[in-house]
């Protein structure tokens, strides 16, 4: 952070455009975001970033263990600035937590912790949260007015990167369930060759039976036509080792 904090929130927007990529993973980029926006908000120590998967529990980084620390109180027992922010969808802002009566439970815990500041803003994309940035000072009322506007001028475009960075985190896991998907397919597909080629039954009566020992044994299908085709593979070596 420089003396001008006008200089100070360009360089970390511009810094957010140059993040996303669609190699990076999901807590790296929120990383990132937590990082710049220590860099852009007047009087932050820490910063951490939570999104809401729809796919499973939320993702949540912290620019530093501190800040890890404050947030695991805030989630663990329910209650804090992030929490409030992402259900009143406005910021979040408080100079003495350990006083702080919205908060009677987290507040205390957190002063203890050593953070007295807390700058909370949702993450909004058409006034949806998609999660929320959390900044966290050491000092007594480290944060101003200033600090909340600046705050509030980085989180609409960190909305948009993590916004991006959840569908790409998403993206990824289609494409390995779809992959996942295709390869027990390919899998089931030999197993059955393997069972028409002992029986001499259909491509039907061998998937039948395939899908019927899946059944009585309580297994995957695919892990049974796996598990088929790994035996097969382990004769014929053996065969080729030892031949009659």
């Amino acid at each position: 952070m420089t003396a001008d904090p006008e200089r100070d929130l360009q360089d970390s927007v511009a810094g957010l455009a140059r993040i996303l990529t669609g190699t990076q993973p999901l807590t790296q980029t929120l990383l990132q975001v937590a990082t710049f926006a220590v860099s852009a908000i007047p009087g932050a120590d820490g910063a951490g970033v939570t999104v809401l998967e729809r796919q499973g529990p939320d993702t949540i980084v912290a620019s530093n263990e501190l800040v890890r620390a404050v947030d695991a109180v805030q989630y663990g027992i329910g209650e804090g600035p992030c929490l409030l922010a992402v259900q009143s969808r406005s910021t979040q802002r408080s100079g003495s937590l350990d006083g702080e009566s919205r908060w009677p439970s987290f507040g205390p815990q957190a002063g203890r912790l050593g953070v007295h500041s807390a700058l909370s803003l949702p993450l909004l994309i058409a006034g949806q949260p998609v999660g929320a940035l959390n900044v966290y000072g050491r000092a007594h009322n480290a944060f101003d007015e200033q600090s909340a506007f600046i705050g509030e001028a980085f989180a609409r475009p960190a909305a948009v990167t993590a916004s991006q960075a959840l569908l790409l985190e998403e993206s990824r896991r289609v494409a390995a369930q779809l992959e996942q998907a295709m390869t027990a397919r390919t899998t089931i597909d030999r197993a059955v060759g393997i069972l028409m080629s002992r029986t001499g039954k259909t491509a039907d009566e061998a998937y039948e039976t395939l899908r019927q020992r899946s059944t009585q044994d309580g297994i995957d299908i695919g892990e049974l036509a796996t598990q088929i085709v790994v035996q097969a593979l382990a004769r014929a070596r053996a065969r080729r080792k030892n031949p009659e």
